[in-house]
């Protein structure tokens, strides 16, 4: 497979048309979860971590199709286009949170509340759809070996500064939903207490930190695979005759 051997795939047009795609389901995603279809959007999602994440997707997809577009007008069709493999992988892993804790919390706590419409379109949608498009795009289109150790750890910065935020709004009286100043149950802090709250978030910080590990292995497992792959066609290179 081309994947393994390069460790990404080298065209241009076929990752731009990728990520047009992705571009369109991930603003999708965003439209249905802020209720613009229905003529009354909801500005309250906002200021949920789901949203914010499934943004930042946004955003970078958008870049990535400028800078795949520029490089293909700059460079030809063959190659990669990424303004940062680090930064594709900081991405990734804002909305494998997202996923996470879709999967992890909150869908149990609605099937235990009765709730019978998970998985609608919408939640599929920015909760498994968009994470599942960043993984792919960076499992085909940017290029492997630039991830270090330390990354899994910085990459909770980005969820780590919406706790912090959403922390603080709740506590200056700020409500995500009519009488709620938490966004997620594992942050009530009245239910669950401090204690309650500083386990889960232990708990998620360590899943998270895994899944890091998992990438990081990933990365650095197909760099060296395309490395190994590449000497033997290199050496195989006919050689001149004298």
């Amino acid at each position: 497979m081309r994947l393994l051997a390069d460790a990404a795939l080298n065209s241009r047009p076929a990752a731009l048309v990728f990520r047009i795609v992705a571009f369109a389901v991930i603003l999708l995603g965003v439209l249905r979860n802020a209720e613009v279809f229905s003529g009354r959007p909801d500005g309250s999602t906002l200021l949920y971590y789901t949203m914010v994440s499934d943004l930042i997707c946004l955003g970078w997809m958008l870049l990535l199709v400028v800078r795949t577009v520029r490089d293909m007008r700059q460079h030809g069709a063959v190659g990669t286009s990424t303004p940062s493999a680090r930064w594709s992988g900081a991405v990734m892993m804002a909305i494998t949170v997202t996923m996470l804790i879709y999967l992890v919390v909150l869908v149990p706590t609605r099937v235990a509340a009765g709730d019978d419409d998970i998985f609608s379109l919408t939640d599929t949608l920015i909760h498994v759809v968009t994470p599942t498009l960043l993984i792919l795009d960076w499992l085909l289109f940017v290029p492997k070996g630039s991830f270090r150790w330390v990354d899994p750890v910085l990459w909770t910065l980005i969820p780590y500064a919406y706790l912090t935020w959403a922390f603080v709004y709740g506590a200056l009286g700020g409500e995500f939903s009519a009488g709620q100043t938490y966004p997620y149950p594992f942050m009530d802090v009245d239910a669950l207490g401090l204690g309650g709250v500083g386990t889960w978030i232990v708990a998620l910080t360590v899943a998270l930190i895994a899944v890091g590990f998992v990438y990081v292995v990933v990365d650095r497992g197909l760099a060296v695979l395309a490395r190994r792959t590449q000497r033997p066609q290199r050496a195989q290179r006919p050689q001149p005759v004298s």
